[in-house]
């Protein structure tokens, strides 16, 4: 997506980056080997926004890195249903194999949906999932489930679960010196178009804000 066909809101959207800038930021960069794994946000999950191009956040990722690298390699492994478990079961070795010196680990959204979480599990998984991850020296970067709830209330019962998750995310992040891209608080979170309709993925907006945030996190790593 070059800055010449950003769509206009979301090129006037103070929280986005125009694609030019995405890709200076991440000029000096190392990275040649990038993977994204975990669940429907690793994959890319998220409906159509008015004013934004149609583009989710990893590809987004991908194309400000390859701007500036056009032999870099990619892999998304994301797949849509998992919990965290069945990440590291399934997707772990393959991304290995790739070698990755950056990755996403996006995972443990699906597994709050059951009527008594098991964080301690999620956090287990992850600490296995980062540890293999480190000792490949890959760097790994993290994101916090954004608080949507004061936008759309009708999904406030899950921000105990939300706030629990994210801290498991920062605590595992800590341990291994992973980057933590923090949306829980985000301004974007109020927004009435963040959300797809399902009222659980980011829409296209969301996705834009959220690569931007990214890439911002990662510049301020290599500055």
């Amino acid at each position: 997506m070059s800055a010449a066909v950003t769509p206009a809101k979301e090129g006037a959207d103070r929280h986005c980056l125009p694609a030019d800038e995405a890709a200076e930021l991440l000029r000096p960069a190392p990275w040649q080997r990038f993977a994204v794994m975990g669940d429907s946000f690793a994959e890319g999950v998220g409906g159509p926004c008015p004013g934004y191009a149609d583009v989710p956040w990893p590809e987004r990722v991908a194309g400000a890195l390859r701007a500036t690298r056009s032999g870099l390699e990619y892999l998304n492994t994301g797949e849509t249903g998992l919990r965290t478990a069945q990440v590291r079961r399934t997707q772990l070795e393959r991304v290995l194999a790739f070698r990755p010196d950056l990755v996403n680990v996006a995972s443990g959204g699906n597994d709050l949906f059951v009527p008594e979480p098991d964080l301690d599990a999620v956090e287990a998984d992850l600490d296995a999932v980062y540890r293999a991850l480190r000792e490949q020296k890959a760097h790994i970067f993290a994101f916090t489930v954004a608080d949507i709830f004061d936008a759309f209330p009708e999904l406030v019962e899950f921000r105990a679960r939300i706030t629990a998750l994210n801290e498991r995310i920062r605590a595992v992040a800590g341990r291994y010196d992973a980057t933590v891209v923090e949306m829980e608080r985000h301004p974007v979170r109020n927004e009435p178009t963040l959300m797809s309709g399902d009222g659980i993925h980011f829409s296209m907006h969301g996705h834009a804000v959220l690569a931007s945030e990214i890439i911002r996190n990662l510049a301020q790593d290599i500055a």
